[in-house]
């Protein structure tokens, strides 16, 4: 059996606790976390993975493209796109299995991933972005995968989304670290009108070589779009075009969700 392995450190590197499974691994760590600790998680290089690093953030389906992720606990602003119970307290149970062959075969969202952060290059999906404005936790790229589809407002959770710091030529880069076959595409745009405007067409890019052009109308519902099933590793959604008859300067994404299941 491959093994699996959840580790808390501090900022010296020092074991905090540890917990190691073949199939599944649970840690309790019975501390406060203090700034500069860290969860690291092992696991075999392609691996898909259900892991919860904290009992308040959503459990994810994970791809691990390499075999250490290192997670940063988040404090001060970086802490504020998320729950504010996150991470809180004198306990905390963290969880990472392997993935059943049920749920790596199931149809679902494949964007998603409440455990992405903006330095992530292991475990997948992971969303970036060449603006993010005033580089605030609030409006990171990852907050556009996180699962949290409530946009009727901006800044702290439960309203973080990705801003574009009124830039036309803001793009969001979002990478599955592997292939998929996806046939859906839903983007939440933020709506908090009136401080919002909105995005009345976009362009997306598929790693496919495809293009695809999307027209939005003024909503706080979610904008869906189906196609024919293709098989990625990502895709780019650019050429941002605000309606130019909104006063505000403010178009900002909530959420990006991609249907579909493992390519292979």
């Amino acid at each position: 059996m491959e093994e699996i392995s959840l580790t808390v450190k501090n900022s010296s590197g020092t074991v905090l606790a540890q917990g190691r499974g073949s199939l599944f691994v649970n840690l309790v760590y019975k501390a406060e976390y203090a700034e500069g600790d860290i969860i690291e998680l092992v696991a075999p290089a392609g691996t898909f993975l259900m892991i919860q690093l904290d009992d308040v953030l959503e459990p994810a389906y994970v791809f691990m493209k390499e075999n250490r992720y290192t997670y940063v606990i988040p404090f001060g602003e970086k802490l504020f796109s998320y729950n504010p119970k996150t991470f809180a307290g004198a306990i905390h149970l963290l969880k990472a299995r392997c993935a059943s062959v049920a749920e790596k075969s199931m149809y679902r969202n494949m964007a998603c991933n409440s455990h992405d952060t903006v330095l992530n290059t292991v475990c997948y999906p992971h969303a970036s972005a060449n603006i993010e404005t005033r580089g605030e936790s609030v409006f990171a790229a990852r907050n556009a995968i996180d699962g949290n589809t409530e946009n009727r407002c901006h800044g702290n959770w439960p309203y973080e989304s990705w801003g574009i710091n009124k830039d036309p030529n803001a793009e969001l880069i979002l990478d599955f670290g592997r292939r998929i076959s996806a046939d859906t595409l839903v983007l939440y745009t933020r709506a908090d009108f009136p401080h919002d405007s909105w995005w009345k067409q976009a362009d997306v890019a598929f790693s496919d070589g495809s293009t695809m052009t999307l027209t939005m109308e003024k909503s706080v519902q979610p904008h869906i779009w189906k196609f024919p099933a293709k098989v990625i590793t990502g895709l780019k959604l650019g050429k941002l075009l605000k309606d130019e008859n909104d006063p505000s300067p403010f178009p900002a994404l909530t959420q990006i969700e991609v249907y579909g299941r493992e390519a292979n």
